[in-house]
């Protein structure tokens, strides 16, 4: 069985560092690894407007973001 991390929204630095908004993994103890790998750089390399967090869904791990927000007025733009 695959296992999936997904990014639930590309936000423009996602996009600039070039994430794919799903990678698979054929083990689950990978997938988590490699969420936890894109979390952290995420966190540390990105402009720092948002906050996301990983949410385990099924055998799958997605990468959501989380209060704070941009400052654009409306996620509905992202």
């Amino acid at each position: 069985m695959d296992h999936h991390v997904i990014i639930e929204k590309l936000c423009s630095c996602a996009k600039r560092e070039g994430f794919a908004q799903f990678e698979t993994f054929e083990e689950k103890a990978l997938a988590k690894e490699g969420a936890e790998a894109q979390l952290a750089f995420m966190q540390q390399s990105f402009c720092g407007k948002h906050n996301f967090d990983i949410t385990e869904v099924d055998d799958h791990y997605v990468i959501g973001m989380t209060g704070g927000g941009c400052g654009c007025g409306t996620h509905d733009k992202h």
